[in-house]
């Protein structure tokens, strides 16, 4: 452990050295592409948080390679929107926006937008709210939605069937969480309705958690360009909806779904994809978004057979 200690400690002293050199003037790092002085550029960048500092609105963050920008290292970035730090721990893994200006001399004012926290570590601290982690054998509660139809429509109403539910909201900006998320329900609707037999004792649900704006026409809209067939998809086997505002509460922590309001119109929040058999209970939970197809696919199969 003191060997270990030793090696982050090191890490983290290159990373600070190295950002001082990136922030004046990011010699040995080439940008993406040129840009002008003044200029705004974006970055994906992923890692794990190694502390929060609320007083300076910042977080030490032990980050991935930034392709085409900078190399794996430690170090402290400003948080643009700082209602989010309430939402952010130490071993929490984040992926992010890097925003960071061109100057003269090089990039200036590096700060992290629209993060989302993909792996939340074990918490020391007493949450204000205590949200549930889905776990095989749960019972799911019977919530209400209203879909893409206008119609209201029940979690019970599946039982017999195999149901997979995701969570959405369909201004999401980050095309790694709420577009991949329905890019692959696209991909596993297809699979499934390649065997009839299995497509009837199957279905598909996208929640919307920004109720206010995903209105029944907007996710009808957003469902039909998922599926491929826009105004002619009928919605028979994979519904969007949303709850009524006053449970969407219960039902996001009930899925471990955590949102945050950011800047702007923008949603910060976690992903909470889970399988449901055909009792109603949990059969499998996937809160990232590492998840394939395919694997899900094959766990649809197990459960439609049980």
């Amino acid at each position: 452990m003191r060997g270990a200690g030793l090696r982050f400690a090191i890490r983290t002293a290159v990373g600070l050295i190295l950002a001082a050199v990136l922030l004046g003037g990011c010699s040995g790092t080439k940008p993406a592409a040129p840009a002008a002085a003044g200029e705004l550029k974006t970055f994906s960048i992923r890692g794990k948080i190694v502390s929060v500092d609320a007083t300076k609105a910042s977080v030490l963050l032990d980050h991935e390679a930034v392709p085409g920008f900078m190399e794996a290292m430690t170090m402290s970035y400003k948080v643009k929107d700082r209602a989010a730090l309430g939402e952010l721990h130490p071993g929490d893994r984040i992926a992010a926006k890097l925003l960071v200006r061109q100057s003269a001399d090089g990039y200036d004012d590096p700060e992290l937008d629209q993060i989302v926290v993909t792996a939340q570590a074990g918490p020391d601290y007493r949450p204000a709210v205590e949200y549930h982690v889905p776990s095989a054998g749960d019972p799911v509660p019977d919530f209400r939605l209203l879909n893409q139809s206008g119609r209201t429509i029940h979690l019970a109403q599946f039982k017999g069937r195999v149901l997979l539910l995701t969570f959405i909201y369909t201004r999401c900006p980050l095309a790694d969480f709420c577009p991949r998320m329905s890019r692959n329900f696209a991909e596993i609707d297809k699979a499934l309705a390649a065997d009839p037999a299995l497509y009837a004792k199957t279905h598909l649900l996208s929640i919307s958690f920004d109720p206010k704006f995903d209105t029944p026409a907007v996710l009808k809209s957003y469902g039909g360009a998922y599926t491929g067939l826009y105004t002619k998809e009928r919605f028979a086997h994979w519904d969007f909806a949303a709850p009524p505002a006053d449970e969407l509460a219960a039902l996001t922590q009930f899925f471990n779904v955590g949102v945050t309001p950011g800047e702007g119109q923008s949603l910060t929040h976690s992903l909470s994809t889970v399988l449901i058999g055909k009792d109603g209970k949990v059969a499998a939970w996937y809160p990232t978004n590492e998840w394939t197809p395919a694997e899900v696919v094959t766990a649809i199969k197990s459960a439609a057979a049980a």
